[in-house]
């Protein structure tokens, strides 16, 4: 990743996942200002998925970056879904997306499918970064050791070998949890190089990820993107935490967090992006939005000024960790 920083203006980039109708009807209009909105405002790296709205996103997308110089941005997609011409009834975040059916397969073979699928579709020649989508308990349940292994001697393997032949600049895991990341680092065949990791880093939950995966991650030299870096919103006043209902327990942290955060004039937005990205070994954080002026909204909090008080209260009253790395320290 640090060659690619090179071609990054900031330490953010956009997240796709709302682009493909994720939780509404998103008009093609509103997707379309909101991509041309982050390349205005300077946004040079771009992550999604073949999950996103069964190809949606991808295709949104690919319709604004395949006008620009491909020299000059970062783009990263995922594997371990193949999308289908078939189609099916939807439920669930994507129910307003499109009604190809998605198949889940980890194999070499479906890897190397779903690369080609997700190029056609994003209307480029190459990407930089692939992750394996999903490959994780609260998607597979007690399956996912299976899927581990299934991806283990299929897409790890495809995607070593597109590494070394220098294809991809990296690949790794993109899920919600922690310990699939954990696992693969173990793993002497494979060589996971940059993850992406949605909702256990933030300022809402990260004690354990601070303490177990993190460690790892800096031995092994890996990156780590973050995604949903306001946990699905709920840190914001949203209905999701985690793309599920928020539990009370966490309304009640929330509102401690804001409390504070008022008593500082600090925006909780600042907060949760300068807390993400103040680790050393995140690369950049990926807030997704379908709002254009949301766009601006993120980079102006990524660089807002935060009182060292402001974090120091938040240790005080065991909001956030004692030991978490923190901006400008």
């Amino acid at each position: 990743m640090n060659q690619m920083n090179e071609r990054l203006n900031q330490k953010i980039g956009l997240g796709t996942a709302p682009l493909g109708n994720m939780f509404r009807d998103v008009p093609e209009d509103e997707a379309q200002a909101t991509i041309e909105a982050a390349w205005n405002a300077g946004i040079r790296y771009y992550d999604t998925a073949p999950f996103y709205g069964a190809g949606l996103a991808e295709i949104r997308l690919g319709e604004f970056l395949s006008k620009q110089n491909r020299d000059e941005y970062v783009l990263s997609s995922k594997v371990g879904r193949v999308i289908e011409e078939e189609t099916e009834e939807k439920d669930g975040l994507f129910e307003f997306g499109r009604t190809n059916k998605v198949i889940t397969d980890y194999s070499a073979a479906a890897t190397h499918r779903s690369i080609k699928q997700s190029l056609e579709r994003l209307k480029t020649d190459r990407l930089d970064m692939v992750f394996v989508h999903d490959l994780s308990p609260d998607f597979h349940g007690d399956e996912w050791i299976a899927k581990f292994e299934e991806a283990r001697t299929g897409a790890f393997r495809v995607l070593t070998e597109l590494q070394e032949q220098g294809v991809i600049k990296g690949w790794g895991l993109g899920v919600n949890t922690t310990i699939p990341i954990e696992l693969a680092l173990q793993l002497e065949e494979a060589h996971p190089t940059i993850s992406l990791q949605a909702t256990q880093y933030t300022i809402l939950d990260h004690e354990n990820t601070l303490r177990r995966m993190m460690p790892e991650v800096e031995q092994k030299g890996m990156d780590i993107i973050v995604g949903a870096p306001y946990s699905s919103g709920a840190l914001l006043g949203g209905e999701s935490y985690n793309y599920g209902e928020v539990p009370p327990e966490i309304k009640a942290k929330i509102k401690q967090l804001k409390d504070v955060a008022d008593r500082h004039g600090v925006s909780l937005k600042a907060a949760a992006l300068q807390f993400s990205t103040a680790h050393p070994a995140v690369a950049a954080v990926i807030p997704g939005s379908t709002r254009p002026e949301r766009i601006q909204e993120d980079l102006d909090a990524l660089s807002a000024a935060i009182p060292d008080a402001f974090w120091q209260e938040l240790i005080e009253k065991e909001l956030i960790s004692a030991v978490a790395p923190l901006p400008n320290t």
